[in-house]
């Protein structure tokens, strides 16, 4: 049996370690806030950390998160004020809101590679997260506040 650790919590996978981490953490830990888009990690919904950098878990083989840490959007901040969702909240960022937790997983491993992101840096980087109601410019702002330490 192999262990990896998920928002914090040790757990244990006996299973194909073929199969998405999307579906182990969604069908098996009951995580469902990371969601399923394309499938092929085109849209990055299914956006988590592991070992502290984003990867689509759509695509990502159980047998590349064993061992590691994996963050969901439910592990980024238990009580919900993570930088990233206070501006998210603050601006309100979301409208449908099904990306949204792939876009937020995105833009906090962007903020810790990058504290201080121009413009071209937080598009190049959420390039490859599609929001289908085009929040873009306030994803951005929320972005760039988060940056700043909450302000404004």
């Amino acid at each position: 049996m192999a262990t990896l650790v998920v928002n914090g919590a040790d757990r244990s996978f006996d299973g194909d370690e073929n199969m998405p981490l999307l579906w182990y953490l969604r069908d098996e830990l009951g995580l469902t806030g990371t969601k399923f888009g394309c499938g092929v990690a085109q849209c990055g919904a299914c956006t988590v950390h592991l070992d502290g950098t984003a990867v689509r878990a759509c695509v990502t083989p159980m047998a590349a998160a064993l061992g590691t840490a994996v963050t969901t959007i439910e592990g980024l901040s238990p009580d919900g004020n993570h930088p990233v969702q206070v501006a998210w909240r603050d601006l309100n960022v979301s409208q449908c809101g099904y990306c949204q937790p792939g876009q937020i997983m995105q833009a906090a491993s962007l903020l810790k590679d990058n504290p201080n992101p121009s413009d071209e840096d937080i598009d190049s980087m959420m390039s490859g997260n599609i929001c289908r109601c085009g929040t873009y410019p306030r994803i951005r702002a929320a972005i760039k506040q988060a940056s700043n330490g909450g302000r404004r």
